[in-house]
């Protein structure tokens, strides 16, 4: 659903003609939509009436909180549970898209003082591309819990998980759960930076933060593509635990990392030229990156944007922290377009860095199964043209380890090709190379 336009066709929002400023009707509130913060509070504002059912008029925005005896702030927006709009129930924090880690949890705290200042019962902090929820206990207002949503309206059952297999549990179909969702390159793009960033600015170098992102990408991947009954959660999701306190907390923390590693161990032991080490993120950081991926399901994004999404994060990361630079993915293509390469000959890049040339050689079989067979009526046979390309013809050969597992996992993300890639000086023995590329893997 775009929330924008179904806002405007069901007059709950209206633009000038440049969509310089939105107008709030209900509430006759005139903003600058240039503003990046109002593009999420439009769209979290819309989101609490289109899918959450909150009505209009117990929805008000920017409302005036005071704080202490000589500061007032604003709410950005409150929800109340009665038309007379004299009780808060949730209060929502909106941030901009681009904002560090620590300035969203300083807005976790601000969206707290107001809850407990207003006697409120739920927080929502959306920066548009991660959310964290909590109730605040009403006996004890500042032992906030995490939950995993805020509530729908009518309704205060709130469910241990968010993200279902199918968006519906077909034995408890009044619960409201979410399916993950695709979503743009450029998006994609922010996603990653931000998680890099927040292990950057933790003291990670940039070549153990692009690892360790790497490893989550991984195990996102493998919990959606592994076989999941409808109806059944996602691993790779926060998890609300029952009790409150410090130790409600720590359990959640537990729990998610056993989740994780279990993820992490399974698709390592179906695939184990991917990985050779664990995990290494305390568990409030893994916490913090789970958080801007669970919603998104990579699997369905669309090939090339989150193919191109992963790339410009990696070279960017190669680049500006690491020193290093691959060749441009201009000169790539020509290079690949001018080569008569066929679906079954072999490649063999002794050189790949993060698998430039292995991606082109790749997406050119990809385009050539579109003369073999019909993309919409023979998909499987589609697939396995460029697959069987890709598992069987494709390799490469990287020195650097970490930049070697950056090529695997652009090779998982542009759907395999990816156990061909192994870390070797591909110059010191041509022999060896020669033997890969013939795949008599075991010379090894």
């Amino acid at each position: 659903m775009n929330l924008i336009e179904t806002g405007i066709e069901k007059g709950l929002i209206k633009f000038d003609e440049e969509r310089n400023f939105i107008t709030y009707i209900h509430q006759n509130k005139k903003r600058n939509y240039n503003n990046p913060e109002e593009k999420v509070q439009a769209e979290t504002f819309l989101n609490l009436i289109l899918i959450y059912g909150y009505k209009e008029n117990r929805i008000k925005q920017f409302v005036p909180v005071q704080i202490g005896v000589d500061t007032t702030k604003q709410a950005d927006i409150v929800i109340y549970d009665e038309d007379d709009c004299e009780q808060p129930y949730i209060i929502v924090e909106c941030k901009k898209e681009e904002i560090t880690e620590q300035e969203f949890q300083q807005a976790v705290l601000q969206a707290e003082s107001y809850a407990i200042t207003l006697s409120a019962k739920f927080i929502w902090i959306t920066s548009g591309m991660t959310n964290e929820y909590y109730r605040i206990p009403q006996d004890r207002p500042k032992a906030k819990k995490t939950i995993t949503d805020i509530p729908k309206f009518g309704d205060e059952t709130l469910s241990k998980y968010k993200y279902v297999k199918g968006g519906v549990d077909p034995k408890n179909k009044s619960q409201k759960y979410f399916e993950l969702e695709a979503v743009n390159e450029n998006e994609l793009v922010k996603k990653f930076k931000t998680i890099h960033d927040a292990l950057y600015s933790e003291g990670y170098t940039p070549e153990s933060a692009l690892d360790e992102v790497n490893k989550l990408i991984f195990c996102k991947l493998f919990d959606e593509k592994r076989p999941t009954v409808i109806g059944t959660p996602y691993l790779f999701q926060i998890y609300e635990t029952d009790g409150e306190g410090e130790k409600a907390e720590q359990k959640a923390l537990d729990e998610l990392e056993e989740r994780i590693q279990k993820l992490y161990r399974e698709g390592s032991d179906f695939d184990p030229n991917i990985f050779q080490d664990t995990i290494r993120l305390p568990k409030e950081k893994l916490k913090t990156l789970v958080k801007y991926l669970e919603g998104v399901n990579l699997s369905d994004t669309d090939l090339d944007s989150k193919g191109k999404a992963f790339e410009t994060f990696a070279s960017e990361t190669f680049r500006g922290h690491m020193g290093a630079f691959f060749t441009p993915r201009p000169i790539v293509e020509f290079i690949v377009n001018t080569l008569p390469i066929e679906y079954n000959h072999r490649v063999l890049d002794t050189s790949c860095g993060s698998g430039g040339f292995l991606l082109y050689a790749l997406n050119k079989v990809r385009n050539q199964a579109d003369n073999y067979y019909n993309k919409e009526k023979e998909p499987v046979k589609h697939k396995a043209h460029w697959h069987d390309f890709a598992a069987k013809n494709l390799f490469g050969i990287e020195l650097g380890d970490k930049i070697a597992r950056t090529a695997k996992m652009n090779m998982i993300i542009h759907d395999d090709g990816h156990t061909n890639v192994i870390t070797l000086d591909g110059l010191l023995n041509p022999d060896y190379a020669i033997a890969f590329s013939k795949g008599y893997s075991n010379t090894f």
